[in-house]
């Protein structure tokens, strides 16, 4: 009875909405990739697992550089639980609103687009987990909330069922 309830939640979960690149923008602010990463950001972010908890917290602090063709994000992580982790991103501007990336672990090339004040970045990407790798989908949505910040929520997927989101604030520094 159990894993049937189980099995009924994860099916609505992976049903509930998600944000799309249709809907109306609640600003007339343009999000322009290359402008808001190049010099220093800092985030602060989170994962929350399938079920609501918050199990990761951490602190990234980003180094972006660009060249009029290619943006190149160096993201030095800082988990809650003190280890670190490096993952440098190089992303390649396709058109005039989208983009293409890679980054070590990423599966592929990675796909995103800008509409107005959001972007949409997705991507498989192969996580390290306690001393082993897991492969999840990355669906990320990011708002441009003023020129200093961006708000980003990322639905994680395994297997096609969602298992977690990632909340994360980008902040200009100064």
């Amino acid at each position: 009875m159990r894993a049937a309830l189980l099995l009924a939640f994860l099916f609505l979960a992976a049903c509930s909405g998600r944000p799309s690149l249709d809907q109306d923008k609640l600003s007339d602010l343009e999000f322009n990739l290359e402008e808001f990463f190049a010099g220093e950001t800092v985030a602060y972010g989170q994962f929350k697992d399938i079920l609501g908890r918050v199990s990761r917290r951490f602190v990234v602090d980003i180094e972006g550089t660009w060249d009029g063709e290619t943006l190149t994000l160096v993201e030095d992580f800082t988990y809650s639980d003190k280890t670190t982790e490096q993952r440098i991103w190089t992303l390649t501007k396709t058109g005039e609103e989208t983009w293409s990336g890679t980054a070590p672990g990423v599966i592929g090339t990675a796909k995103g687009t800008e509409s107005g004040d959001t972007f949409n970045w997705a991507y498989t990407i192969d996580l390290p987990v306690d001393g082993d790798t897991v492969r999840v989908g990355f669906d990320d949505w990011m708002w441009l909330l003023s020129e200093d910040r961006v708000l980003n929520i990322a639905y994680m997927k395994r297997f096609g069922i969602t298992v977690g989101e990632v909340t994360i604030v980008f902040e200009k520094k100064p």
